[in-house]
């Protein structure tokens, strides 16, 4: 049994389209809390967070949008979740879009420098978002948490993140859409990558125990972050930016389904559900769906109709 805490982050600031602040709210009508509980965890809702105070800031690239509120929500969130992880909580972040990590997982690293144990780092997502301040052409920093998070440089505007996560404890998983700049310079390093290309050769199963293997055998935490265009948007379209060929419904869950049973994930966001988007809620409810599996539910459990 685990205790969970869940902080929802209306945050939309990483990029231009409007709708993802509804994603907290979504989760919650959809049932996230009680899908939880019911297999046994317990869960403190924290609400939505907001920051106090944005104070101003600039960049070099005149592209960078809304740098200002970024930054403050990259300073709330990273003080969010390190209280919830230190109290012995595995906290759900709510998004919100993919900015919300630059946050999420440098609390995470803060806890885990504290406790001298090495984090790892697995990204479910259609992008790598890898690039920096400094390389974005869009100006959208949901596009830039994995670049902080592995330690380059261009964050000059952002705190220095607290441990760099070493490049053979990232795992890139599902990956369909990168930007030439992001790939060079995943070229440079050993980040694994496993794009859709691998898992059509290889399955999801294979590749991803062998990075929760390293986990396991490190004795390490393990940060999730999962982005709504993981999935193939066929079946998920509630999101800005869908990028056809992603996950099925079937592979999302085992993905899900492998993680509970290794017993290695300690903190989780949920990003990018933009609900304006949304098919009456399909989106929203599958998402829900994917943690329960996260948190104990087998594909069998489900009663005929979940999404009809």
């Amino acid at each position: 049994m685990k205790n969970v805490s869940l902080i929802g982050a209306p945050l939309d600031s990483g990029q231009r389209r409007r709708g993802c602040v509804m994603g907290p709210t979504a989760y919650r009508i959809a049932g996230i809390a009680s899908a939880i509980a019911d297999l046994g965890h317990s869960v403190l809702d924290r609400g939505d967070r907001h920051p106090t105070a944005v104070q101003p800031a600039r960049c070099p690239n005149p592209a960078v949008d809304q740098l200002a509120e970024t930054l403050a929500w990259t300073a709330l969130l990273r003080d969010e979740v390190r209280v919830e992880i230190d109290a012995g909580r595995l906290p759900i972040v709510l998004g919100g879009d993919h900015s919300l990590a630059l946050g999420s997982v440098a609390g995470v690293a803060d806890h885990a420098r504290h406790h001298n144990r090495p984090l790892f780092v697995l990204w479910l997502d259609a992008h790598s978002d890898f690039h920096t301040p400094l390389t974005t052409v869009s100006g959208n920093l949901h596009g830039t948490p994995m670049a902080y998070v592995a330690g380059r440089e261009g964050f000059d505007a952002f705190p220095p993140f607290p441990a760099p996560v070493p490049a053979e404890r990232i795992c890139l998983f599902g990956i369909r859409s990168v930007d030439p700049a992001e790939h060079a310079a995943l070229q440079t390093c050993s980040i694994a990558i496993h794009d859709m290309r691998v898992l059509d050769e290889r399955g999801v199963a294979a590749p991803l125990r062998e990075f929760l293997d390293r986990v396991r055998a490190a004795e390490g935490m393990l940060h999730v972050s999962l982005d709504v265009d993981f999935l193939d948007p066929s079946i998920a379209p509630a999101v800005g930016t869908t990028v056809p060929g992603g996950a099925t419904f079937r592979e999302a869950h085992l993905v899900c389904e492998l993680i509970h049973e290794s017993g290695l994930m300690t903190s989780l966001d949920l990003v990018e559900l933009n609900p304006f988007l949304d098919d009456r809620g399909r989106t929203a409810r599958l998402m829900v769906d994917l943690v329960g599996s996260l948190f104990g539910r087998k594909v069998f459990d489900r009663p005929t109709g979940t999404f009809h």
